[in-house]
């Protein structure tokens, strides 16, 4: 019975949240954000977050566009670092990392206290780390564990906050706190996440599946 009823109440959140939203405005988030998980470049992220800036622009009430538009600036970021993100250039890093900051300070004001805004605010702080490291590690370093922790703190259940903490200990070198194994046991807690994890709308976020399966894969 108590399942009965949390499954009416999620299928109730998720019809109250998408028709708060215009269809117009839906269908032309659908499209995009289907793409996030099969987007696999740098400049293929540009391009997307390009998409979500017009369509922030166009609706400046929703918050939804000028996340994806963040999400898409830092992960370009990320895949412009390659496989070396210690060797990671602060002249094409820190662009994108103030972009995808600005971007989220808009959404954040259209939507407070909010865990997935959290989490890309860590993967902000994380991808300007990364463009010096060694004179940005006491300040972002903290600021992103912050941010982070406040994700789970609104929501223990968004899978992508394990993500993020796997991806952490994998890239980590082991005399800096990171390990392979670690990292294993928080994607393997990430995907069983990902199995109950429902968003709230047909655009709300639910990437990161994909990058979960692309880890696991190297074991």
């Amino acid at each position: 019975m108590k399942k009965l009823l949390s499954f009416f109440l999620l299928v109730a959140t998720f019809a109250s949240a998408q028709a708060q939203m215009p269809e117009k405005f839906v269908k032309a988030m659908e499209s995009k954000v289907a793409l996030i998980d099969s987007t696999n470049s740098a400049a293929g992220f540009i391009e997307l977050a390009n998409s979500f800036e017009r369509i922030a622009n166009a609706e400046k009430n929703q918050w939804l566009p000028y996340y994806y538009a963040a999400l898409c600036n830092v992960m370009s970021g990320y895949f412009s670092m390659g496989d070396n993100p210690m060797g990671a250039s602060a002249d094409k890093i820190d662009p994108l990392a103030d972009k995808a900051k600005e971007l989220l300070d808009k959404a954040e004001a259209l939507e407070k206290d909010n865990s997935e805004i959290y989490l890309v605010r860590k993967m902000v702080h994380s991808l300007h780390m990364m463009g010096s490291p060694m004179q940005r590690y006491m300040t972002d370093g903290p600021a992103a564990t912050s941010a982070l922790e406040m994700a789970k703190k609104l929501n223990p259940d968004n899978p992508r906050i394990y993500l993020q903490e796997a991806q952490d200990k994998y890239h980590t070198p082991e005399q800096y706190g990171g390990s392979k194994e670690e990292a294993k046991r928080l994607f393997e807690k990430a995907v069983k996440q990902y199995e109950i994890f429902k968003p709230a709308s047909s655009i709300h976020p639910n990437w990161g599946l994909t990058q979960v399966k692309f880890f696991l894969s190297q074991y």
